[in-house]
């Protein structure tokens, strides 16, 4: 299996393009914007600039990386001759039954379906194809060149042969998988988004303030980044629509997401993405600074 196609080239996208493409795969990048293609190339030759700089591969394998990736606007097309298709795209469920569906009308018959989403059943997506069966998730992290978990989730009909063949796969890329049942969140967003909630609502409560709460989660339980941080990082907007999974998958309210979540969101305060989360992003340092409004 050598023929790949991503579809979507955000940051997600580009990065598992980057990963394949470094592994020796052909790839096809397919977005309905070329300038998103544009910049998805960009970021990949600069994050592969880093990696030379730094000594870890050379200048031709750099070039090697880039020359297997070709950018499609045309899905039908990008994905006529490919065997595996991993889609990529935004955490939205219509979006990707959209996908999946033209995905599966244009892709050969024996194409595996992959889909990178953090939180939306994989038997939900699979089921508005015509082979369940050969539907799976494929939920990397990000940053994915950097990042070694695979999340590797099964539908409800994926195949044993096909769960094998993804595995296998995702450990010739170097990732570390891990097989998961499909259920709301899976596994990490299952844990770690009702803890970004929890440390939501805690703020929300005036229990403490932004760096106070992610102060104590980074000195105090020795995680890498604060829970707030994470949040701006990952987009409120994507914890929200994660949480909502979780909400409407369970129908427990200890998964309703905090007021404050949903209204920084609906502010359009995204984190990162936007300039403003519980942090400012917009100072050009790497310094923390928390946003006016929770000062």
């Amino acid at each position: 299996m050598n023929r790949i196609a991503v579809i979507g080239a955000g940051t997600m996208g580009n990065g598992i393009a980057h990963v394949f493409a470094q592994n020796n795969y052909n790839v096809h990048l397919i977005d309905i914007s070329q300038d998103a293609l544009d910049k998805a190339i960009s970021t990949i030759d600069k994050n592969l600039g880093r990696m030379v700089a730094k000594e870890k591969i050379t200048e031709e394998d750099k070039s090697k990386t880039l020359s297997n990736i070709t950018t499609h606007t045309n899905l039908q097309s990008g994905v006529a001759d490919r065997e595996l298709v991993v889609e990529a795209a935004t955490e939205n469920i219509d979006l990707k039954l959209k996908i999946f569906r033209d995905m599966d009308a244009s892709a050969p018959a024996d194409c595996i379906l992959a889909t990178n989403t953090s939180s939306i059943s994989i038997t939900k997506i699979a089921a508005v194809t015509n082979r369940p069966d050969q539907v799976i998730g494929m939920h990397f992290m990000n940053p994915v060149p950097i990042m070694k978990l695979v999340e590797v989730i099964r539908g409800y009909a994926t195949s044993d042969a096909i769960t094998q063949a993804i595995m296998e796969m995702s450990a010739g890329l170097g990732k570390i998988p891990v097989e998961v049942n499909d259920y709301p969140g899976f596994v990490a967003n299952r844990i770690l988004m009702p803890m970004i909630n929890e440390a939501i609502i805690t703020l929300h409560e005036g229990v403490a303030g932004v760096m106070e709460i992610d102060t104590v989660m980074k000195l105090g339980m020795a995680h890498p980044m604060g829970p707030l941080q994470l949040a701006d990082f990952i987009g409120l907007d994507v914890c929200l629509s994660i949480m909502n999974v979780l909400y409407e998958g369970f129908g427990n309210p200890k998964y309703a997401p905090c007021p404050l979540l949903v209204n920084m969101v609906t502010a359009g305060k995204m984190g990162v993405k936007s300039g403003e989360g519980f942090y400012s992003h917009t100072h050009g340092t790497k310094e923390l600074i928390v946003a006016d409004a929770f000062k």
